[in-house]
């Protein structure tokens, strides 16, 4: 019985490599786990801004397992990657578009998913903060880095009650006004955009929001992060897109693994 999913494409952004918040081997546990014909990495995968303040220090044996996973889904399963720039890692501007054997490195992409037009960008490009108010965006970064401290602190308190891993970050950008305008503001500009590029829908990270909806007829998808939600977006053969949760993978793979033991022992 086959145990590995397969997906047409899988979409990946907001690792954050080099930062201590970073669900790296999460992340790598699941890409370990499944096969697909085309990785896009969507952007904030190195952070550069920590590496830049803390060295190479920050960069650990997991940081390049990660990569290494990539290169055996490459070798194996032919897998085509396709590396979108974001902010964290805007030191890749003065390579891209850059193109070796099935790797690109390009700003943004178009993906065609049949017959249906995609536009794929991070998404920081479209974040006046990130591009008007550079100092403010690392600011905020600052705070957000802050935050989840203060969140890991707060879940090893839970964890010795007994109870489930609770994101305060997750629970500010669902109620603090601010934040819900943010996000829905960050939404619009996207779809309008991929309109005026005649696309079909467009995907991006960014915001660390995972979403899957149709926006004023729009196919809107967000990936996510590996920080807090660890999220993916996936497509399978069909065109069909959804949100992936790491929980539910594993969870999943348990299932059907157990499930094989209790066929073969009969």
């Amino acid at each position: 019985m086959e145990l590995r999913p397969h997906y047409r494409t899988i979409v990946l952004s907001d690792i954050h490599l080099g930062t201590t918040h970073s669900k790296v081997d999460e992340v790598s546990d699941f890409l370990s786990t499944v096969d697909c014909d085309r990785l896009i990495l969507n952007g904030d995968i190195i952070d550069g801004w920590h590496l830049q303040k803390s060295g190479v220090k920050k960069w650990k044996p997991q940081h390049t397992r990660f990569f290494k996973i990539i290169m055996k889904m490459m070798e194996k399963c032919g897998t085509e990657v396709i590396y979108v720039r974001g902010n964290h890692d805007d030191f890749l501007d003065n390579l891209v578009p850059l193109q070796f054997s099935n790797v690109s490195i390009v700003k943004d992409y178009i993906l065609e998913s049949n017959g249906r037009h995609y536009f794929v960008t991070h998404g920081d490009v479209f974040d006046k903060v990130t591009t008007e108010m550079k100092w403010l965006a690392k600011l905020g970064d600052v705070g957000y880095t802050l935050l989840l401290w203060m969140n890991g602190m707060y879940n090893r308190y839970r964890a010795k009650q007994g109870k489930p891993y609770f994101s305060l970050s997750q629970a500010i950008k669902h109620k603090v006004k601010s934040a819900v305008s943010y996000i829905s503001d960050f939404e619009k500009v996207l779809v309008d955009f991929a309109r005026k590029r005649d696309c079909d829908g467009v995907i991006c990270g960014h915001i660390h929001h995972p979403e899957n909806r149709i926006v004023d007829g729009i196919h809107y998808l967000n990936s996510g992060d590996w920080v807090e939600t660890l999220s993916a977006l996936t497509e399978d053969e069909n065109g069909v897109w959804e949100v992936v949760n790491y929980s539910d993978v594993i969870n999943q793979l348990n299932k059907t693994a157990k499930l094989t033991i209790l066929s073969v022992a009969s």
